[in-house]
């Protein structure tokens, strides 16, 4: 998101590979073996023209280059148009009332679309009301909402403190310790989280949502989670969770700050918790935790020790409510009791994880998926299944200088299991292998077990300039303390990876680097290459970006195409950079006018047309235009060759590998947003001619103005759009299809 943290809490990236490995790059015609939905896919004109992959000529996009815009809309090529599905606020219950976008619902927000609209999936209902692979004309869509940072717009005149109104706090902000209202507090924990939302394709082929629907609910900051993990090491990781609320460690409340997403191959949805770390407090006073715990808080950015009187803290201040059940106390993560079973101390070692949730059932309760680790989690993407092969899910932490990394199940695949719910939840994503990337300088890179009796026992680092030094009790403690772990095996800190996504030709796996910007030329590597300064400056007026202000997108394969591969060849897909930046340092992939972007995010590749969409979330090109939805052809690995990089104040220049140039043929802007949006989050329809498209935080820097009722307003979609009552901005999912109704991008 646009307004992210810098939250580097790895002071000492690990090694920039001036160890380069004697290995030679692995063939590049190497492809996987039975790929799921291959058959399928080779019947599609688009993908049947690929041939062997760089055996033919790649096809050329179906559509002209939209392009850059400062407008507050959405900007599609011509031949397009699309319709606001849901926003903010929209009830999915016919006993609330419809959303006034004046801040003046009196429910808690319980039974309402949720806010930051980010990953999203689609599944569709069978006829016996379960989930089906095959096309029908009903479905859910289960979507992620991250972040609070616009909750002032919840509320009649902004967010109050001790009755003081017109504030606007966010989690990166702080929150001046004064007493919040019950009901706004309600509001902002309510809003995070999934919504599950029917929709229905109509005879148009139009998706429209359906108020009322059984299927329709919210999985928010409070509903119970179940935490689950590997039968040997349960137990362990257990007294990690253990807290007032549950002082067995079975159970834990609520899911935060959920960003990308995840759809599993037997069909449910993992929400991915994101920049959990923010929102939890340590009054002025409060009873300090001890060195243990404070060393892995500084390690995921957790408030390790009690603020200081008067100083404003990381916090939305919702522990600042009082309660009888302790649903706001929880935040605060000081440890007064005796035990931890007494207070919330381990509140923060609740989140960090993987969600699942059954989006069509329900009774079922959430599970947090403890041996798929703990950070903050962007996206969890599952390899191309194969039956009678484990089944592999690719992950990345998103804060610069982490790690990518990659989840292998003990249980292999078995095609019978579609259907299967949270049962088949608990076979696969329970028991399994637990891996972090390691980016060799010649090309290649190895997957690094995260396992007890492989990792040193203790471990130094700094956060800030502070050492700290944490020693691991049994392998629930490298489940729990998952970016430690990562950092003690060796693997490679990346450019703030985030999203990942699988190619459906090859099988091969993409990663989006969005943005470092405390990378410098004495710090590169070859797999993060860029040092940098955007000269630009940006139109809110902040500094111009440095280190990697513009990203990257990298790719892998595994070896011999297998899941439980533990070496992979990589290169550089694409290099985000404004078209006229320097060609040979910085705007290395050749961008033009129609197809230059920055900051790459979220990431999708369609199963129909073999299209890779690309979301970006920029805080240095809007200068220029509004954050943006590209279309890519991809080729393969190893397509392209070895480049140079001289930065400046670098030592020597650095060698990385690059992808084919794609050109504006294969390479295409396809949608800006609004003002002040990112956009994120991507689904489509079985037949490929609707897409659904997230529009995060629309006017995100608006300002209130004192104590009036409205606002400076930086944007005013989607009423202005014609959707929805009132001024202020709004996130919301929107449906793009084409007007002659043929398939999107071809």
């Amino acid at each position: 998101m646009a307004h992210h943290p810098v939250d580097d809490c790895n002071d000492a990236p690990n090694e920039h590979f001036q160890d380069v490995l004697e290995k030679a790059r692995l063939n590049r015609r190497d492809i996987i073996r039975g790929g799921f939905g291959l058959a399928a896919l080779s019947t599609v004109p688009m993908l049947a023209a690929c041939g062997g992959m760089g055996e033919a000529e790649l096809p050329s996009l179906g559509f002209n280059a939209v392009g850059k815009s400062l407008a507050d809309g959405v900007v599609l090529p011509d031949g397009y148009t699309y319709t606001v599905v849901h926003a903010t606020g929209d009830r999915l219950s016919t006993d609330i009332a419809p959303y006034s976008n004046q801040g003046l619902e009196t429910d808690d927000w319980s039974m309402r679309v949720g806010d930051h609209h980010d990953g999203m999936e689609i599944f569709f209902i069978g006829r016996n009301g379960r989930y089906t692979e095959k096309s029908t004309d009903r479905a859910v869509l289960a979507i992620n909402h991250e972040s609070s940072a616009d909750a002032h717009f919840f509320h009649p005149r902004g967010q109050t403190t001790n009755g003081v109104n017109g504030k606007k706090f966010n989690q990166f902000g702080g929150w001046d310790q004064g007493k919040r209202e019950m009901l706004e507090v309600l509001k902002e924990i309510n809003h995070h989280g999934v919504s599950v939302a029917e929709v229905e394709r109509g005879k148009d082929g139009r998706w429209t949502y359906k108020v009322g629907s059984a299927y329709n609910r919210r999985v928010n900051g409070q509903t119970r989670m179940r935490i689950s993990g590997p039968a040997a090491h349960l137990r362990d990781i257990q007294q990690f969770m253990v807290t007032k609320y549950a002082p067995d460690g079975k159970f834990s409340r609520g899911t935060l700050n959920n960003c990308g997403s995840g759809k599993t191959p037997w069909g449910t949805y993992l929400a991915c918790e994101e920049n959990w770390a923010a929102y939890w407090y340590m009054p002025p006073g409060s009873t300090d935790v001890d060195a243990r715990t404070k060393a892995s808080r500084a390690r995921y950015g957790v408030r390790n020790a009690p603020a200081a009187a008067g100083a404003l803290v990381g916090s939305q201040g919702w522990a600042s409510v009082s309660d009888t059940d302790d649903r706001f106390a929880r935040f605060n993560v000081s440890a007064p009791a005796a035990t931890p079973a007494g207070d919330f101390r381990n509140e923060p070692n609740t989140f960090g994880y993987n969600v699942e949730i059954d989006p069509l059932d329900r009774k079922a309760v959430p599970a947090k998926r403890v041996a798929m680790g703990r950070f903050a989690h962007e996206a969890a993407v599952c390899g191309l299944p194969e039956k009678g092969q484990p089944l592999a899910f690719y992950m990345g932490c998103d804060s610069v200088n982490e790690y990518i990394y990659k989840f292998v199940s003990t249980a292999k695949w078995d095609p019978r299991d579609v259907g299967g719910g949270m049962a088949a939840g608990d076979k696969y994503l329970n028991e399994g292998k637990l891996y972090a990337a390691k980016f060799n300088a010649d090309g290649t890179g190895e997957w690094l077990e995260l396992d007890f009796d492989k990792l040193p026992k203790t471990f130094n680092y700094t956060v800030g300039g502070v050492p700290f030094s944490y020693t691991f009790a049994n392998q629930a403690d490298v489940l729990v303390n998952t970016r430690i772990a990562a950092s003690a095996a060796g693997a490679t800190a990346m450019d703030r990876p985030e999203w990942g996504a699988v190619n459906p030709v090859n099988g091969e796996v993409y990663f989006t680097l969005t943005n470092n910007g405390t990378r410098t030329a004495a710090g590169v590597d070859a797999a993060n290459p860029r040092a940098y300064t955007d000269g630009d400056g940006r139109l809110d007026g902040r500094t111009p970006g440095r280190g990697n202000p513009n990203g990257h997108i990298i790719r892998f394969r595994e070896a011999a195409g297998a899941s439980t591969a533990t070496e992979f060849t990589w290169d550089i897909f694409l290099f985000g950079a404004e078209d006229n930046s320097d060609a040979t340092n910085v705007n290395l992939s050749k961008l033009t006018a129609a197809n230059d972007f920055s900051s790459p995010d979220g990431l999708w590749f369609s199963p129909t047309t073999g299209i890779c969409w690309i979301q970006t979330d920029d805080g240095s090109f809007t200068d220029e235009t509004n954050c943006m939805l590209l279309a890519a052809i991809p080729g393969e690995v190893g397509d392209g060759g070895e480049v140079s990089i001289s930065n400046a104040g670098g030592a020597v220049p650095q060698k990385t590998f690059l992808g084919a140039t794609l050109g504006e043929a294969r390479l295409r802007r396809f949608l800006v947003g609004p003002k002040g949006c990112e956009i994120t989050g991507l689904a489509e329809a079985d037949d490929g001619k609707t897409i659904f498209v997230n529009i995060q935080h629309p006017g995100e820097d608006t300002a209130a103005i004192g104590t009036a009722a409205e606002y400076n307003f930086q944007s005013t979609w989607p009423s202005n759009a014609g959707y929805g009552p009132g001024k202020r901005p709004r996130s919301a999912t929107i449906a793009i299809r084409r007007k002659d109704g043929k398939p999107i991008g071809v």
